[in-house]
């Protein structure tokens, strides 16, 4: 399609949806026709000198894209396309594609180099196109050669070096970069950054260079070539030009992020350099230097972690994970530094944008300085809070306010409480502040102080800070009413293990409980309450006060529960014109199932009972929405009441099922299919033989997500288990589901994971969890059923499985594999009796049993001892 490439490329970005889209059709129909003449004619029409530059740039980019995708597995399968395609024919495409990025048009030598680094990362593990860097090399050190290749050449090098470092592990692993490309790598790049070159040039270099970091471990490890190296990008860090600054403090960011134990030498150079820049360089590059501290206290607090667990463990701290302390030895000077960015809030930025800009950097900086240092913080922190926090100048108290909430997190209750103490009647009074980010400040770090140090609020305090807050709810902006919105929810949080008030019948929120739902549900309904996600925090508080509201505020949740059943329904007919109004309308909707779910709970099922029929009404009428977020709350609303009126809960099987069904089989969104499986459980342990006529529709779409390799993996336990609680309800009826459903656990059992794999062991435990369930239930109910004949064939097999866990348990650090394995061993030996003897006296059985003894958790030592006692039983008896 040579001739008509340049118009069918042009005619993708036609307004026209026909011509687009016949377009479109057109480049498909190459790519399948021959993949590599489609490539070769892409290539010579980026390379084509006097084209159409809007074709060259879409030939480019489509060149790139035959070659990319987000998906691992369709990456793998694009990068296999092109390695098949002869050598031969992959030669000339590479080479008319090299070509393009010496070309005299900017936006042609642009898209090259991204073509270009998309055939690299294919092409340079394997040592298949030793032009490429030889040219690149060429263009770059050449004298007479443009700077706008060189450019173009470094921007390529860059591309390269990412998509190498991001594609490594697609597929089949990639062989690791010969030293001999990284070294020819490097040598461009520093040629590129040296002080004599352009800055245009210098800054592509200074980024190509961030990028090559993830594979020149060899090159750091060299002493020599790495001070060549750290040489180089500290000279770039006081370049003149602002951009080439900041990229050189990225790559001393990604050298602290990847290579923290060869910091030391060069600690006291970037500790003078940062430090000047903060205080005096632009916002861009001084964010740079702030980013070089927060991933160094980030790679020291996940050290200092490492070393507790190898200590713990009884193991050696290997030397290239020692902490040493750099960020708790500069405390003294990058305090007062990071304090002085605080000041610098930029007043025209809207909160509720993604902006960034040095205050909350520095802010940033200091929480993660906190969690990493701890106690070391406070005293370099707390006498700048005490100076400013009261200052005439808002930007002071703002500062002051939010560098106290920002060490919240870290230091001891012993450290910081003290503080919190007497900080609270400050805070308060600040809550009235004439200027708003102080206020928003302040309502975020009383928040902050409800939900990591309540216990240090003085109890006199109290009813100030909780009227306190709701008097914000009202009257103050969206964000500051978020902000007091989220002060209540974490003061309510912190009863959550509240036993004195089943004891004594209430707790100190009990006297506020009316008036703060009452106003909160106002604060819902305020015609800006989309705004900084006013509702959703309403919502949210509500949610916590309920769950730890006392017994003596019941009679308030009764009256709450009609009125948020009644908003419910009337929510049915509110109006909706626009995707913005009918997703925020299904949002409350589902955010109202969430608030009757929660208020159930605290009902017993006589009190529930009158207000069932109209919930329940409610609910469906949710679940004919398509919003997958409703569905999830309308399900785990459903489950609250299957689980509370047991039996009874029949009656709405017939105008449930088709809902039910439609989310089991729901694999896009496998949250809603993951909540109607849990759904299934509930409603089976509730209404138990009686979910039979229901059973081959639901068991038909269990079995139909396990097979579908679509479906997000994390819900396959839950199906597994699943078809124990079906089969402990229907006993001896379960016999059609049998067969299909222990192949199904058969299958799922022979799932393994590879050694390092920490990700997939941890599935792989899960997957055996929800094994052990569903075995654990099937031997149970045919028990019942009396039909344990029918479990004979498979036994040889589900001992397998338990003898496969003896041996291989990894990861399994609180024991629930192992738990309920030793469970299911009793449960094989009290239900199967003499049928097993062979079986059960295996000597991976008493090694279960001795291990489940071994654990010291009283369940499991309870489980076991039965467990040991049924089969001592069964070996005497026979």
């Amino acid at each position: 399609m040579s001739g008509d490439l340049t118009a069918t490329l042009i005619g993708c970005q036609n307004p026209d949806p026909a011509v687009r889209t016949a377009a479109e059709a057109a480049l498909q129909q190459a790519e399948q026709s021959n993949r590599a003449e489609f490539f070769l004619a892409l290539a010579n029409e980026l390379a084509t000198e006097g084209k159409d530059q809007t074709a060259r740039q879409l030939a480019g980019l489509h060149f790139k894209n035959l070659l990319v995708a987000k998906d691992d597995a369709l990456q793998a399968e694009k990068h296999n396309q092109w390695k098949a395609i002869p050598a031969e024919q992959r030669s000339v495409i590479k080479a008319a594609a090299l070509a393009a990025l010496r070309s005299p048009v900017q936006v042609a030598r642009h898209t090259a180099a991204q073509a270009c680094a998309e055939l690299a990362a294919v092409e340079l593990p394997y040592q298949e196109w030793p032009e490429f860097l030889k040219v690149l090399m060429d263009n770059v050190t050449g004298a007479g050669v443009d700077d706008g290749v060189k450019i173009s050449s470094l921007e390529c090098l860059g591309f390269a070096c990412e998509r190498i470092a991001l594609t490594a592990d697609v597929g089949e692993p990639s062989p690791a970069i010969a030293p001999e490309v990284t070294d020819a790598v490097l040598t461009t790049i520093v040629d590129g950054i040296r002080k004599d070159r352009p800055d245009p040039i210098r800054f592509a270099a200074a980024k190509a260079l961030g990028n090559s970091l993830s594979f020149t471990r060899k090159n750091m490890e060299n002493e020599a070539e790495r001070n060549m190296i750290m040489q180089t990008i500290c000279d770039a860090t006081t370049s003149p030009a602002a951009n080439v600054r900041a990229a050189a403090y990225e790559c001393i960011v990604q050298i602290a992020y990847q290579y923290y134990d060869k910091l030391q030498a060069y600690m006291q150079t970037i500790f003078s350099l940062t430090f000047a820049t903060i205080r005096s360089d632009e916002e861009a590059v001084a964010l740079q230097a702030i980013e070089f501290w927060s991933t160094l206290a980030e790679e020291e607090m996940e050290l200092i972690d490492v070393a507790a667990e190898l200590t713990e463990a009884g193991q050696p701290i290997p030397p290239e994970s020692v902490c040493v302390g750099y960020v708790k030895a500069a405390l003294e000077h990058l305090c007062p530094l990071l304090t002085e960015t605080l000041t610098k809030q930029d007043e025209e930025v809207d909160l509720d944008d993604d902006q960034w800009n040095l205050s909350m950097s520095g802010a940033t900086c200091l929480g993660i300085i906190a969690n990493t240092v701890e106690d070391a913080i406070v005293p370099h922190i707390v006498p700048f809070v005490q100076q400013h926090i009261q200052n005439e100048n808002w930007r002071y108290r703002e500062a002051a306010t939010m560098a106290f909430g920002m060490i919240l997190e870290g230091p001891s209750d012993d450290a910081i409480g003290p503080y919190v103490n007497q900080s609270i009647p400050v805070l308060l009074q600040a809550l009235s502040d004439p200027n708003d980010l102080v206020k928003d400040t302040t309502a975020w770090t009383i928040g902050r102080i409800c939900d990591l140090h309540v216990r240090s609020i003085p109890e006199e305090t109290f009813p100030t800070l909780v009227n306190g807050l709701a008097s914000k709810l009202l009257s103050e902006t969206p964000r500051v009413a978020t902000q007091a919105c989220f002060g209540i929810h974490n003061l309510a949080a912190a009863f959550r293990d509240d036993n004195a008030a089943a004891t004594s019948g209430t707790n100190a929120l009990s006297p506020y409980m009316a008036q703060l739902l009452q106003t909160l549900l106002q604060v819902v309904d305020r015609e800006d309450a989309s705004e900084s996600n006013l509702r959703i925090g309403a919502f949210e508080a509500i949610s916590v006060l309920i769950q730890n509201a006392a017994p003596d505020v019941k009679t308030v949740l009764l009256q709450l529960l009609p009125a948020i059943i009644d908003r419910l329904q009337k929510s049915f007919n509110m109006q909706a014109l626009t995707n913005e109004e009918k997703e925020q309308k299904e949002g409350v909707q589902g955010l109202l199932c969430g608030l009757i779910q929660v208020i159930s709970i605290k009902l017993t099922k006589e009190e529930m009972a009158p207000f069932c029929d109209q919930a329940m009404a409610a609910f469906l009428q949710v679940l004919t929405t398509k919003n997958a977020t409703c569905h999830e709350e309308a399900f785990s609303a459903i489950s609250a009441l299957a689980t509370m009126l047991e039996g009874d809960f029949v009656k709405y099987m017939q105008a449930l099922q088709p809902y039910l069904m439609s989310g089991l089989r729901n694999s896009e969104a496998y949250q809603v299919c993951t909540v109607a499986v849990g759904l299934v459980g509930d409603i089976t342990r509730s209404i138990e033989g009686a979910m039979e006529p229901y059973c081959n529709e639901i068991m038909s779409a269990l079995v139909e997500a396990l097979q579908n390799s679509a479906l997000h993996r994390s819900v396959k336990p839950p199906v597994l288990s699943c078809f124990g609680d079906i089969a402990l309800a229907l006993g001896a009826k379960y016999e059609p589901f049998l067969q299909v459903s222990l192949m199904m656990l058969l299958q799922a059992a022979q799932t393994q994971a590879p050694e390092d794999d920490d990700d997939l062991i941890d599935y792989v435990n899960m997957l055996r969890e929800g094994i052990l369930e569903a075995y654990t239930g099937i031997i149970q109910g045919l028990k019942d059923g009396g039909r344990t004949d029918l479990l004979v064939p498979y036994m040889d097999a589900i001992m397998a499985f338990l003898e496969m866990i003896s041996k291989d348990r990894k990861n399994d650090y609180d024991n629930e594999v192992l738990g309920k394995a030793v469970g299911l061993v009793g449960d094989i030996a009290s239900s199967m009796g003499a049928q097993v003897k062979d079986q059960i006296r295996q000597p991976y059985v008493m090694e279960l049993l001795k291990d489940g003894h071994a654990t010291g958790d009283q369940t499991i030592v309870e489980t076991s001892n039965w467990a040991s006692s049924v089969v001592q039983h069964i070996m005497t008896a026979c």
